[in-house]
């Protein structure tokens, strides 16, 4: 059956960002107090159990993302279900190399916080319903999507099944790694699948953590353990597939046996599980990160293998520098310039992120003979690297180009 014709003349504003996850919704926040006027699009509530942004999963926020969330107004609520980091633990299973990164040794309180994904969701929106300066369109969905040099269309439906067509002067997708505003400015997209897949879920011990994140990799995949507020731990386990959908068929005894025979005793024995959940492991980049009156920001513009914790972190910072190019233009947020500025400010962070996340997995996946032998030796010597540790101690503030003001604790313009 066709889809009902949109009647009216259509709304026109600065700013249309499709998709309210994470990155999209801190995006709108952060433009609220501006002069711009900006609609913001989501498929789905965000209190809704099917939101896939707002799930039990956790993200390891560093300290440049706290600071952006302090400016934004929202960390105050966040910090009272944030786990501080204050020792980073990576080993290899099978090897006797480790290494420690203690945050007292880099001078910061903490090297970041572990937050459930459901928990700033919650937050980033109940600071939206209370701004002024955004509209929200939520449950709706984009059906159709024109852009070109003068501007942006898009025809967009809502649960009432009623049409509405929105000009804009700016586009910007922030809807995920299929993003429908990718596709529709014809920019594509190279993804490589990691033939993993990620099991997440929170675990409970037998002792309190001590405020320790753990990086373990093993030749079937890594394994996250993160601390949690309330002393649990919040794990990402990465395996095949099909090993994958076994884990996730076993009842929760033979499942914490399983996950403490592949993680061991460093926290503990694991007593309990919560819901587990899966998603699969892949590295995808968009070609380009700007096009005519558009702009791709988060898992729209690059989704990450979870290693290193560096996807919605990079994401965030695309939000920020975002939210300061428009605010701090003088005219058309949508211009070519402008967009052309923004998306070479951000290549550096973008590629060098981007580059390091994937050696990781690539590195530690690798079987050729000796390369086990030189990640342990690699391990020693960077536990034994005053420099190396101070230089992955900042990877939270970006591998390059200008930091946002937001991350650096200063106001939007």
């Amino acid at each position: 059956m066709p889809e009902p014709e949109a009647h009216g003349a259509a709304r026109q504003v600065d700013v249309a960002i499709v998709g309210g996850g994470l990155v999209g919704a801190s995006l709108a926040l952060a433009l609220a107090g501006t002069a711009r006027s900006v609609l913001l699009i989501e498929g789905v509530a965000p209190d809704s159990s099917a939101q896939p942004s707002f799930d039990e999963r956790t993200t390891a926020l560093g300290n440049a993302s706290r600071r952006i969330f302090q400016r934004l107004g929202v960390w105050d609520e966040l910090a009272r279900e944030a786990a501080p980091i204050r020792t980073i633990h990576i080993s290899e299973a099978g090897r006797f190399g480790s290494a420690r990164l203690r945050a007292v040794e880099q001078g910061v309180e903490a090297f970041g916080h572990v937050i459930p994904n459901r928990v700033i969701g919650a937050a980033l929106w109940r600071a939206l319903q209370r701004a002024g300066g955004v509209t929200l369109r939520v449950p709706a969905r984009v059906t159709a999507v024109k852009t070109d040099n003068d501007g942006a269309s898009l025809t967009v439906l809502d649960a009432t099944g009623a049409q509405e067509v929105i000009e804009a002067r700016l586009l910007v997708a922030a809807d995920g790694a299929e993003s429908l505003v990718r596709t529709a400015a014809g920019i594509a997209a190279e993804v490589e699948d990691y033939a993993q897949v990620a099991i997440t879920a929170a675990v409970s011990t037998d002792r309190p953590h001590d405020g320790t994140a753990y990086e373990r990799f093993t030749p079937a995949g890594p394994v996250a353990v993160l601390p949690l507020h309330g002393g649990g731990y919040g794990t990402v386990w990465a395996c095949a597939p099909q090993r994958a959908s076994e884990l996730l068929a076993l009842d929760e005894a033979d499942y914490l046996a399983a996950l403490q025979e592949r993680f061991g005793w460093r926290v503990g024995r694991f007593v309990k599980v919560g819901r587990r959940a899966s998603y699969p492991l892949r590295l995808s980049r968009a070609a380009e990160t700007v096009g005519p009156r558009t702009v791709l920001v988060g898992n729209a513009a690059q989704g990450l293998h979870p290693i290193a914790g560096q996807g919605f972190n990079l994401g965030l910072r695309d939000a920020a520098l975002l939210a300061e190019s428009i605010a701090g233009a003088q005219g058309d947020p949508g211009a070519g310039q402008l967009l052309r500025a923004y998306a070479e400010a951000r290549a550096a962070d973008r590629t060098g992120v981007v580059r390091f996340t994937d050696s990781l997995v690539k590195l530690f996946a690798s079987s050729l003979p000796g390369a086990s032998l030189v990640r342990n030796l690699g391990l020693v010597l960077f536990d034994l690297s005053p420099p190396a540790k101070r230089a992955l101690a900042r990877v939270s503030l970006g591998f390059g180009g200008p930091a946002p003001r937001l991350a650096r604790d200063l106001p939007l313009t």
